[in-house]
């Protein structure tokens, strides 16, 4: 699937992008439950309309994951949790190939690092993915620009997150 827009993306050079498809797809092989998960996202559409902004090592494992949940229907933004793990070219190939919005580097200054987790905020998540919590902090601390989740996403007009989840039970 070739972008049909233009994609948001900070990415090292998206004439990566054809080698990191084929790494993404090799490495779909070994994932069996998550291809199965994804044919049925394909069909059922769960995620429809829902926000999603993922930090995370941007590697083969993790496209697999973020296209899996596009397919579901949900809005996919994507960042680093760890530069030195970035694989450029899974990067390139996620915004070429896949058109999911990516920031992410091999070996970016930390400006860039909080650019690009300011970049996946811009995307206004209902669900946040985050290995490390720099993002769900930087959530907390500045928040992110509001957008109202669809009517038909299933998640009403309630943004929850796991910590205010936590904090209301007490």
């Amino acid at each position: 699937m070739s972008p049909t827009a233009t994609v948001a993306c900070d990415v090292k050079d998206l004439s990566l992008a054809e080698a990191g498809k084929r790494r993404i797809e090799w490495a779909a092989q070994s994932m069996p439950v998550l291809a199965t998960i994804r044919k049925q996202f394909i069909r059922t559409q769960p995620l429809a309309g829902v926000r999603v902004s993922a930090c995370l090592h941007v590697t083969t494992e993790t496209a697999n994951l973020m296209i899996a949940l596009r397919d579901g229907g949900a809005s996919i933004a994507v960042c680093a949790s760890n530069p030195l793990s970035t694989q450029d070219d899974v990067a390139a190939a996620l915004v070429r190939e896949y058109s999911i919005p990516t920031f992410a580097i091999k070996g970016e200054s930390n400006d860039v690092y909080y650019s690009h987790l300011n970049s996946a905020l811009e995307h206004s998540p209902q669900i946040t993915m985050d290995d490390g919590a720099d993002l769900v902090s930087l959530l907390h601390t500045k928040g992110a620009p509001r957008k109202p989740p669809p009517a038909s996403s299933g998640c009403g007009q309630c943004q929850r997150t796991a910590c205010s989840d936590i904090l209301s039970s007490r």
